[in-house]
């Protein structure tokens, strides 16, 4: 089969095309699906199309795509630039571990005693002249690895847990390693990387160089897409093939774009895709949301189109106001947060800034940061006046006009 660029499933049934649009969905969110995970349910659907699904990823992204019946694994462009899209519980040194523990693991044979795993694993950090000092922040960063592997499917605790690898005295645990699993998770060739900084390189390597793949993935990957973050090539082809794009998105990814003078943004309807959401309920969330009014609108009695703004349409703004913003959100709506929330407000602004860098929403530039233009698509308004400037106005006990004693006019 040979894609249409006009219409990557054409020729497919409807319930097929709607089929390998939830399969593609699905890789691009878990790119290491396999059954027992979140969504191995649709495994075999996956499995049932994997030749149109090869072909789709290859042909508009430049993605490999591997299948089998246990698993599907989807190598995508390599690390990009945002560090934001790791795994929150790895630290530095945990994604240290998790490398060593990988090597450690590919002469291990089917099963594996915890004892002796974490003693190949600090093994092969000497070997490769990482200094190991046995304290609970070490012991704690590579259990965390573990668990990583764990959750990915690749270690399986047949017996006991490798959380005790934490503990000074670590009870024993029976480990059963997925070697088909443990194979896939390198993206890049191992055996032809001189070194780590290579291995980063060639597994970028997916694919030759092509503006529409580069495009593609940033608008597929990322929440917002500015013209002025692109090279110039980049930027040329997309203002060309806008159209285009966007029903390519949307017929194969289910993505819908927003096109505005700045740049694009693609949303997810149905929030899938997005492993943050926002606006979201949580305390960080909801005071970002507010934050963001005065915030694009710098000083007060400023309009946001009064405002200074750069190259990619953003407006800068200082960590001096934002915490001058969220302080005055805590105090005014002092029910509507966490305790947290009024104990800690530094602990607040840092999360929040972290929040609109994650979402595509803020850039860090030395003292300062820049707000996207497309954070002025959340303009809300509080329903009613801050907490602390309404007086409160004591009940009044309610006069009784009429005794249970009484009798009825007529009575």
């Amino acid at each position: 089969m040979r894609l249409n660029m006009a219409d990557p499933l054409d020729g497919l049934a409807d319930i097929d095309a709607a089929n390998v649009v939830r399969c593609a969905r699905t890789l691009l969110r878990r790119p290491l699906l396999r059954i027992g995970g979140p969504d191995g349910e649709l495994l075999p659907l996956v499995y049932r199309h994997r030749v149109v699904l090869g072909e789709l990823f290859t042909a508009l992204l430049g993605y490999r795509l591997v299948v089998e019946r246990k698993f599907a694994r989807l190598y995508k462009a390599g690390p990009g630039k945002d560090s934001t899209r790791g795994v929150p519980e790895l630290s530095p040194r945990g994604y240290a571990y998790l490398a060593l523990t990988m090597a450690a693991l590919t002469g291990t044979g089917r099963q594996v005693l915890l004892s002796r795993l974490v003693s190949d694993v600090r093994s092969a950090a000497v070997e490769a002249g990482i200094e190991v000092i046995d304290t609970i922040a070490d012991r704690r960063a590579l259990t965390a690895a573990l668990r990583h592997l764990v959750a990915l499917g690749v270690l399986t605790e047949t017996e006991g847990t490798v959380s005790s690898a934490s503990q000074d005295a670590p009870a024993e645990a029976l480990i059963t390693i997925e070697t088909d699993l443990l194979g896939q998770l390198l993206s890049g060739p191992v055996a032809e990387a001189e070194d780590a900084s290579a291995l980063v390189t060639l597994a970028a390597r997916t694919a030759p160089r092509r503006v529409d793949f580069l495009v593609r993935r940033k608008l597929v990957e990322s929440p917002v897409v500015l013209y002025a973050e692109l090279a110039e090539d980049e930027r040329e082809w997309l203002l060309r093939n806008q159209r285009r794009e966007s029903y390519l998105l949307e017929r194969c990814f289910g993505l819908f774009t927003e096109t505005r003078l700045e740049g694009i943004l693609a949303a997810d309807p149905e929030e899938y895709l997005s492993d943050v959401m926002f606006p979201g309920t949580s305390t960080v969330a909801r005071i970002g949301l507010l934050a963001l009014p005065d915030l694009l609108a710098q000083d007060a009695g400023e309009t946001p189109e009064e405002s200074t703004v750069d190259s990619a349409g953003r407006r800068p703004v200082s960590p001096g106001r934002v915490r001058e913003v969220c302080e005055r959100l805590v105090a005014d709506y002092p029910a509507a947060w966490s305790r947290q929330a009024g104990e800690d407000i530094d602990g607040i602004v840092a999360e929040v800034l972290a929040l609109f860098v994650h979402m595509g929403l803020a850039v860090p530039d030395g003292d300062q940061w820049w707000l996207s233009p497309a954070a002025a698509r959340w303009w809300p308004e509080p329903d009613g006046d801050p907490e602390r400037e309404v007086a409160e106005v004591p009940a009044q006990p309610e006069v009784p006009g009429w005794s249970l004693f009484d009798e009825e006019a007529g009575a």
